[in-house]
């Protein structure tokens, strides 16, 4: 009986006495009655194997030695015995929850398309909704023997996420360049068809229409240019000593010859981080641009720069409705847009807000926007300064 475990000293003891006995004038049978006794009480008070110490025909695998064979994955990994969980290691528990060891596999998934696959040998299936209403997970089994098998979990939300969100950018884009083009090809045909009998004012209006179309798909298209270019250099940290409170000054003062001096007060402070000079120039005019697009037309846009904390902190705020909380979290997606149609009618795009976004992503930085409504919108960014250890450290920056 291969991985049984016998108590030898106690069948020597049961067999001495047995001997004594018959030698003391007990009789045969009644010692070896009283022998086969004891030994059956023996055997009915050997430990029942458990979950610690599982018996195989090839000897015996402990629950730790089950435990630490899954331990390492990083992904969630279980060990069935059958159709029961044997071991979980710590990815799983922390996705399951702990309490899963020992449980039937079934109860602990708890999911139509994984109990199919729990039915199979082996096999992988696409679960959705298992941990999360809107979770995906690539679950396989694979089998070690006829009684012990794996389950491997891969998180696949992130990858569905992504492709969604392509999807949706795509689908947008499209639809944001086609309604200028279909603008401008609408009053063209007109323009170009001899029996329009269009007039000089009409015509003179529709070639301006024509014009506004025309430059907004440019902006549009330069924005969606510039988008790609950040994100492509996103991992690239840029290396640029850049004094950011005299970039807000010089083109505070370009805007200002513009809106005009008293629309526009501006506040700064030497604050010298590392940055793109380009992407910086550009995140300052978007902010200011924005300012003055949705503030109120009669009251001053306010710029300032600061050093906070070892951070360059630039804030750009203005004095017009405010934005309604809920569209806060939304503000730097993609072509997302509190009132539409007074985006356009301003020149907007959409994406003014994603590209500064990205640009303090790729700078280290933070962003924050509050708004209250009727008070006006204030948008702070703030940039590591440069160190002076960082200098010192690196001849190149200086």
């Amino acid at each position: 009986m291969k991985g049984l475990s016998l108590p030898v000293p106690s069948i020597i003891v049961a067999f001495c006495a047995a001997v004594v006995m018959y030698l003391g004038g007990s009789g045969f049978w009644m010692s070896l009655a009283i022998l086969l006794v004891w030994l059956a009480t023996l055997w009915l008070a050997r430990p029942e194997p458990t979950v610690e110490t599982i018996d195989r025909d090839d000897g015996s695998v402990s629950r730790q030695a089950m435990v630490e064979l899954v331990e390492p994955f990083g992904l969630p990994v279980l060990m069935l015995d059958g159709q029961r969980i044997a071991a979980a290691n710590a990815a799983a528990r922390e996705e399951l929850g702990a309490h899963i060891v020992g449980q039937d596999a079934r109860v602990a998934l708890r999911h139509p398309e994984a109990i199919g696959l729990l039915q199979k040998p082996q096999g992988r299936a696409l679960v959705r909704g298992l941990t999360g209403a809107r979770s995906i997970w690539q679950v396989s089994r694979v089998p070690i023997d006829e009684r012990f098998s794996l389950i491997e979990m891969v998180n696949r939300t992130a990858e569905a996420d992504i492709s969604r969100a392509h999807t949706d950018f795509v689908a947008n884009a499209s639809h944001e360049l086609r309604t200028p083009l279909a603008s401008i090809i609408g009053y063209i045909e007109t323009l170009a068809d001899p029996d329009a009998k269009v007039d000089a004012a009409t015509a003179a209006k529709f070639h301006a229409t024509v014009l506004r179309e025309a430059r907004r798909l440019q902006s549009l298209v330069e924005d969606l240019m510039s988008l790609s270019r950040i994100e492509a250099e996103k991992h690239e940290l840029p290396r640029d000593r850049i004094d950011l409170g005299q970039m807000v000054g010089t083109i505070a003062s370009e805007t200002a010859m513009t809106v005009g001096e008293d629309r526009l007060k501006v506040e700064t402070v030497e604050a010298v981080v590392m940055g793109d000079r380009q992407q910086l120039d550009q995140l300052v005019r978007n902010l200011i641009d924005n300012a003055f697009k949705y503030g109120d037309s009669q009251a001053p846009v306010s710029v300032s720069v600061g050093v906070v904390q070892g951070e360059a902190e630039l804030i750009v705020a203005d004095r017009g409705e405010g934005i309604h909380p809920d569209h806060l979290p939304y503000l730097t997606r993609r072509f997302y847009r509190t009132d539409p149609g007074r985006s356009r009618t301003a020149g907007g795009t959409g994406l003014g807000l994603a590209i500064v976004k990205h640009i303090v992503e790729r700078h280290r930085g933070k962003l924050d926007i509050a708004s209250t409504l009727g008070k006006g919108t204030t948008v702070t960014v703030r940039i590591p300064l440069v160190l002076q250890q960082n200098v010192a450290a690196d001849p190149s920056l200086s």
